[in-house]
C-alpha cells in the first residue's frame, strides 16, 4: 500500500505524491563520517615540524591521529600544535593524566601553542611510539574561538600514562593550516600524522 504525502501547502485538495515508504521525501539523516585529507610519515632524516596546509572549509570538524617519537633526551615529549602559523600567546591547554598510581590535572596558562598529544622520547624503550587523537571542533567557524579535545598516551613496557586534554585558541579565524611539533628536537622516522575531515553534526 502506498503512502500519500501532502504537499508543502497542506490540505487534501492540493496535489499529493504517492511514496512506498513513510521515510521517503524527508531529508536524509547522515551520521558523522570521516574523510582522509592528508597523511605524513616522517622519513629517515627526522622532521621538526609536520604541517597540514590549505585545509578545506567543507567539513564540520577536523581530527588528527598520530603516532610519534622524538629525539628529546627524555622518556616522553609533548606533541604541540599551532593554527595558521600563529605563535602569539593566545592558546591555553588543560589536561588530566594518570599513570596507574596517581592522577594530575594542570593548566598551561597563556601559551604560544596547544599541547594536544604525547610522544615518547629517546630514553624510552626502542621502537615504542606514543599515540594521540585530537578533535578540532568547528574549525571553519568565524564566530567562535577554536577548541580541541584529545586522548593521548604511551606505554614504555608498563611504565606509561594516559591523558585527557582540552585546548583553546582565542581566535575566530577559520583554521586553514596546522603545524605540529614536539617539545624540542625532531620527530623520528616512522612517526605518522593523519588529518581527517568530519562530516555531520
Amino acid at each position: 500500500m502506498g503512502v500519500y504525502k501532502l504537499s508543502s501547502a497542506g490540505g487534501l485538495a492540493t496535489p499529493r505524491t504517492n511514496y512506498s515508504s513513510f521515510l521517503a521525501g524527508n531529508p536524509k539523516f547522515e551520521f558523522n563520517s570521516y574523510e582522509s585529507i592528508a597523511t605524513t610519515t616522517v622519513g629517515s632524516g627526522g622532521q621538526a615540524t609536520v604541517s597540514f596546509t590549505s585545509i578545506p572549509a567543507t567539513y564540520k570538524h577536523l581530527q588528527i591521529r598520530c603516532i610519534s617519537r622524538g629525539t628529546i633526551a627524555a622518556t616522553f615529549t609533548n606533541v604541540n600544535l599551532r593554527f595558521n602559523s600563529d605563535s602569539s600567546s593566545i592558546y591555553r591547554t588543560h589536561w588530566l593524566d594518570g599513570n596507574g598510581t596517581s592522577a594530575l590535572g594542570e593548566d598551561s596558562g597563556a601559551s604560544p601553542e596547544i599541547y594536544f598529544g604525547v610522544g615518547v622520547g629517546a630514553n624510552a624503550n626502542a621502537n615504542v611510539f606514543g599515540a594521540s587523537v585530537c578533535d578540532i571542533l568547528d574549525y571553519a567557524s568565524t564566530n567562535k574561538f577554536k577548541v580541541t579535545r584529545s586522548l593521548a598516551g604511551e606505554d614504555n613496557n608498563g611504565n606509561g600514562f594516559l591523558g585527557l586534554i582540552s585546548g583553546l585558541w582565542r581566535s575566530t579565524a577559520a583554521v586553514t593550516q596546522i603545524d605540529i611539533t614536539p617539545n624540542s628536537g625532531n620527530f623520528v622516522q616512522y612517526s605518522s600524522f593523519a588529518l581527517y575531515g568530519i562530516k555531520g553534526a
